[in-house]
């Protein structure tokens, strides 16, 4: 599913360029669920945005679902996140204008989908929302939004799952039950899954975790697994 290889990303900074990623290589196959974890600093976050195509790598390649990331246009990389991959931020991201379901809609009318709001509806029904659909952002508790968040990301049905610290934002006993909602999604879906996450009781339910240490893959270790 994921294959990257000797990915480099740099940033210009104030003092100048400044080397996120320095020569990661990667392999993830299809429906595996995988944690990154590392220290703050360590490029996890910018190895997810290199996967979902919102940051172009200076060098290096991206292939996901045998699609090169750094072969193709701006155009094409917005039509193949929103039939390939689906993300969920720490914060949410949720317009705070829109309710529920129209949030889980958006994606599916960008994409010209069959009935948006009946697949947003059924998508917010199985995250346990069916009784929230026309409630606003500011109407829901932290766990709420977030679950919101994951039916949008699941909504399209997309063969890669990219979650950045889901859980950073809420308390343990709320992030065990988003988790416990993700993981049941992801199985259900047979979605592959990369997490990011600094919780090592969480990255220990991945089929593997990858250490990252300034912007290189330290190591890869197997766990259990869901």
């Amino acid at each position: 599913m994921v294959e990257i290889r000797n990915l480099h990303l740099s940033l210009i900074g104030g003092a100048g360029p400044v080397n996120i990623l320095r020569g990661v290589d990667l392999s993830v196959k299809s429906g595996e669920t995988i944690s990154i974890v590392g220290p703050s600093g360590a490029g996890k976050t910018t190895l997810l945005m290199a996967l979902s195509g919102l940051e172009r790598p200076s060098s290096g390649q991206v292939r996901i679902a045998d699609t090169d990331l750094t072969a193709i246009s701006e155009d094409d990389l917005a039509r193949f996140r929103r039939s390939h991959v689906g993300i969920v931020f720490q914060s949410f991201h949720l317009v705070p204008t829109m309710t529920a379901l129209e949030n889980v809609s958006l994606p599916l009318e960008f994409a010209a989908a069959t009935d948006p709001s009946g697949q947003a509806k059924a998508a917010l029904e199985e995250t346990g929302l069916g009784d929230r659909l026309h409630h606003f952002p500011g109407e829901l508790s932290g766990g709420e939004q977030q679950r919101v968040a994951l039916a949008r990301a699941f909504v399209a049905n997309p063969s890669l799952l990219l979650a950045d610290e889901p859980t950073g934002n809420l308390d343990r006993e709320t992030g065990i039950m988003v988790m416990d909602l993700l993981f049941s999604l992801q199985k259900e879906h047979g979605t592959t899954l990369v997490l990011v996450t600094h919780d090592e009781t969480l990255a220990s339910r991945c089929n593997r975790s990858i250490q990252m240490i300034d912007g290189r893959v330290m190591e890869a270790t197997g766990t259990s697994g869901e």
